[in-house]
This record gives C-alpha cells, structure tokens and sequence, in this order.
C-alpha cells in the first residue's frame, strides 16, 4: 500500500467490551487495507475503553471509508477522526509573542504608560522611527482573496487562511520575518488595493498569495504604483526565481548554454508568466511562452497587458502550434498547468538530455515515473517527497529578507534575478540531476539570498539604508 504521513489517521474510538474488543477492531481496519501504526490508551469507563488509533491509509477517500465502516461497528462508538494534517492546523500554526518582557512593575512602566509616551512622541516628531521603535520594520502583509487557493480554486478568504499562515510559518521560520496573515473579503482589484492601502503603515512590505489571474497582476500594479513599499506575489515573483536558478544549474549540468537553449513555459497563470517574463529578462534565447489555445508569437493580440509583454518580448522564431509542437525539440520544458498536459511522448520529443520541470501542484504535469522513462535528464516538481522540489518558498523567505534589511521601497528585476542567482550558487558546488536547487531547509539558502537582494537594492537605488546607514 502507497501511503505517505499525509494520509495518516488517528481515530478516537469507545470499544464496549461486552459487543467487540480491541483485536476485533485492529483487525477490520486491517481487512479495509490499512495499517494499524500505534494505540494509545486514553481513559476507561462504563462504555468502554477509549482508545486513540493511529491508522495509515491510501488517501483521504480510503480514510472516509474506514471510519464509516468503524462507526457501523456494534459496541464501537467513534468520538473524532482527524487526518495528520488537520491535526497540524488545530487551533492554527501561528501565534504571536512579546520580544520584551512584562513580568513586573518597571516592565509595565517601560512597555506601556509612562514610559511608552516618549516613543510615542519620538514617532510623532519623527515617523520614520517607526523602522526601528516598533514592529514595522520586520513585519508583512500576506493578503488574500481566497480566489486561487493552493491548486483547489475559488474558495473565499476564510478557507484560504490555512494557506496565509502556512506562508507567515516560512516567513518566520527560514528568514525571522513576522507576516501577518489578512485574508480580504473583498473580491474587486481596486478594492483590495485599496483596502491593502489603508492598513499598511504598521508593515514593511505587502506579500500577495492564493490570488487568481488576471486579477492578481492589477492589484499588484495599482499596490505598487500607490505604496512605497515592496509587493510581491509569491507564485510569481518567488516560483520565477527558483525555476531560473534551477535552470541555470540544470542546463549547465545538460552541458548548454541558457543564451542557445529552447525553453518551454507551459501554463500561463501568474506563475507561468512571470517565469516566461524573468527567463527573458534573464537573457535566454528562446523562450516560448504556451497557454491551452498553443504557443504565444508576436502576432497574436493579447488583450491583457502582462500576456502582450510576453507576445512582443519571447518566441523570437515564431512558433506557432500546440504544446506538443513546440515541446519537440525543446531543451527545457517547464510545466505549470495540470495533471497529464506533458506527456511521455513529448519528452521523448525533446533535444538530448531534456530537462522537465513538472510543477503543477498539487499533482505534477506528468510523474517522475513518466518523465524519467520517457528520457528525461532532470525531473523536479513541486512535490517535497520528491528530488528537485521547485516551489516559491526556495526564494521568497530570502528575497524579503535581504527587502527588508535594507528597506526597500520596491523589488525590481534586478533584485529577482540576484535572488535566482544566489539560489543556484547555493547548490552549485555539489549540483546534480537530482539537486539543482538547494532545499527550503538548507541554513545557508535564505542568508545567500538576502545579501544578493540586499546589494541589487542599493544598486538599483531602491535601498533606504546603505551599508547600515540611511540613504
């Protein structure tokens, strides 16, 4: 049986001794295919012994049919059953916490009234003390309309919260930044910008997530064209640097230069334009952007403005035709659309050693299996079970880090393509086809990655502070 710690259940189950016993439960969770990890006894009473059960199944499905056929057990009474990951988000997977102490009467009189007058005055006379006298220098908006969440659509914003907070845990985990999760019930790009607007004087910059296209890219330009912050959408700006980096040691291992390699964009959501966008800026020779109707070329009218950049700016050959036409003969093929687009004969299509980034979540573009059997030299996808995951989180932790030790006012090309950079060098050294981008968890990831941010702000102008000191 295929199970992963995803798909583990644990089972509060009252056995009546009198009807069934312990064995006879183990062993019809046994008979439904599943896998009995531990029991823990919990408490006994006149109904029985109540017992936790910790049970691995297939996937969720299998776990909705092994309880029910638990409850239908006589002398069985099921109190809760809840999946590792459900258990994970109990009571959320954040909180907040004081830095200074408050444990006396001199804390009091420091933290709050009479000390806390004189900060307050000090702001007054002063606002830009606020960088460094309260929170606002280390901390981010994660915003949200809930309208793409994680692979699974339009869900609202209060089911999109789990998603915000699991991008404030990478925040405060890989780069010590506190963001804040704000899921907006707003649905209108000028209303969330506007909104977004009006509450962040206590943040150092906007962080956009779980955002549908098209809309995504208009709040992003009215937030920066309004703000004097930075504003980032993970899945853009975070996705392009990490599958640039990933390129750029994948290539270079295939023995080809990214100035003469064909590379393939596949799905043109906000992930799949900004990757196409950043590999030309980068310089690759011929990047073709495709979307379900085929490849994008020059000729063709693209009625919004982030797809006519695309249309004018990749492709320089023209290609015309559908996905598989323009996967033939490809050096790269980067995936961003959805199980089964990319097939096995489209890999084996490609020029030698091709290169897969399959990188639809939650279920990749084509498997590893697939991939690798049909040819391919390197295979990554976003999946963390799996060599090569590819995903934002390689790149956005460092790149808000190195924003914010700065405080820049925006982040520009120059400063995702130094983050690209930075990743690739990171695993340069021991690159190979199964590690051209180096773990989320790797310690020396998210400091390479600010420092490289930090300088290309400062080059670029868009740094407040300079080596320490104020611009």
């Amino acid at each position: 049986m295929s199970q992963t710690p995803t798909f583990t259940l644990s089972v509060r189950a009252t056995i009546d001794p009198k009807i069934t016993s312990l064995g006879r439960v183990l062993s019809i969770i046994g008979d439904n295919g599943a896998d009995v990890a531990a029991t823990d006894f919990v408490r006994s009473s006149t109904a029985g012994a109540t017992r936790d059960i910790t049970v691995l199944v297939r996937d969720a499905d299998h776990g909705d049919e092994l309880v029910a056929t638990l409850r239908a057990l006589d002398g069985v009474t099921i109190a809760w059953a809840l999946d590792r990951v459900t258990q994970s988000h109990v009571g959320g997977k954040m909180t907040m916490r004081n830095r200074a102490p408050l444990t006396s009467r001199d804390d009091l009189s420091m933290a709050y009234t009479p000390g806390v007058a004189r900060v307050c005055m000090a702001i007054h006379h002063d606002p830009e003390r606020t960088w460094d006298l309260t929170i606002r220098g280390n901390s981010v908006a994660v915003i949200t309309d809930g309208s793409s969440v994680v692979g699974q659509g339009d869900l609202g914003p209060l089911a999109a919260l789990p998603a915000a907070e699991a991008k404030c845990m990478f925040l405060r985990e890989m780069a010590g930044i506190d963001g804040f999760p704000l899921p907006l019930d707003v649905r209108e790009a000028d209303r969330i910008a506007f909104v977004v607007e009006k509450i962040t004087s206590v943040f150092a910059g906007v962080h956009i997530t779980d955002m549908a296209a098209p809309k995504c890219f208009e709040v992003q330009r009215l937030l920066n064209d309004a703000l004097d912050i930075p504003v980032i959408h993970d899945v853009q700006e975070g996705t392009a640097a990490a599958v640039l980096a990933g390129l750029t040691n994948g290539l270079r291992l295939a023995g080809k230069s990214p100035t003469d390699a064909t590379v393939v964009v596949a799905g043109l959501g906000p992930s799949g334009v900004c990757t196409a966008r950043l590999l030309a800026v980068a310089g690759f020779g011929n990047v073709i952007a495709a979307n379900r109707d085929g490849a994008i070329a020059a000729d063709d009218f693209q009625e919004r403005p982030e797809l006519a950049w695309i249309a004018r700016n990749t492709n320089p050959e023209g290609r015309t035709g559908s996905l598989s036409d323009v996967i033939a003969g490809a050096d790269a093929i980067v995936g961003l659309t959805r199980p089964g687009v990319i097939t096995p004969k489209d890999v084996a299509s490609m020029a030698t050693n091709p290169i897969v980034f399959s990188l639809a979540m939650p279920d990749p573009d084509i498997s590893r299996d697939e991939a690798l059997g049909a040819g391919a030299f390197i295979y990554a996808s976003g999946r963390p079970e799996l060599p090569n995951q590819i995903t934002s989180g390689v790149a956005f932790p460092g790149i808000w880090r190195g924003a914010l030790d700065c405080r820049a006012t925006a982040i520009d090309d120059a400063m995702v393509l130094a983050a690209a950079r930075a990743i690739a060098e990171t695993s340069a050294e021991g690159a190979a086809p199964d590690y051209v981008v180096p773990s989320v968890f790797n310690a020396e990831l998210g400091p390479n990655v600010a420092r490289a941010v930090r300088a290309a702000a400062q080059a670029s102008g868009l740094a407040r502070v300079v080596d320490g000191t104020a611009a």
